[in-house]
């Protein structure tokens, strides 16, 4: 099992705040508005950050947004390569998502596999006009064609970093922290 030690605070809660507020409004903004816009958290910290954003627009627009909650367990392409048996949790779609402007949230952009999988997941729910993707975090080192349309902070990173978002939401703190492998 590979062992990490915090090297840096990246962000802190207060920074995390401003970076989803200033998400938001980029949002409102690119999309004039929020007509036909949903956005969809990828279990397990991009549910609560979604809903942070979501909450924001809320308070810019005075309208509430669809939100829906994307499990990409099964839609991994390293499924077979886990030596755990994964858990499954429901998909959430409070609406119907084709012909919606779909902004998918999570918390690290790395490789673009992930963003991949939740592309694949959207597309067998329904087909949306379009899909955004809004990350608080890009840490650089993709392998596939894929790119943020909204993010809270660009980190460039080495490859034996790891980069972890901390939510009240879901941990005990709030931050975001750069680690290195010992």
């Amino acid at each position: 099992m590979t062992e990490f030690r915090e090297k840096a605070v990246l962000m802190d809660s207060d920074a995390i705040r401003r970076a989803l507020m200033r998400i938001a409004h980029e949002i409102v903004e690119k999309n004039k508005g929020t007509e036909n816009l949903v956005l969809v958290g990828i279990r397990t910290r991009g549910v609560p950050i979604a809903a942070r954003i979501a909450e924001e627009i809320a308070r810019i627009e005075q309208r509430e947004l669809p939100r829906g909650v994307l499990d990409i367990t099964l839609y991994r392409d390293d499924l077979n390569e886990l030596s755990y048996q994964p858990i499954v949790h429901p998909t959430e779609m409070p609406v119907d998502i084709s012909g919606k402007t779909i902004v998918l949230v999570d918390d690290v952009l790395y490789t673009g596999r992930t963003i991949r999988a939740a592309m694949n997941a959207l597309l067998d729910i329904g087909r949306p006009r379009m899909i955004q993707l809004a990350v608080l975090i890009d840490r650089g080192h993709r392998e596939l064609p894929i790119r943020a349309d909204y993010v809270g902070k660009n980190v460039p990173t080495a490859a034996l970093e790891d980069v972890s978002v901390l939510l009240h939401d879901v941990d005990a703190e709030e931050k975001v922290i750069i680690r290195e492998r010992i």
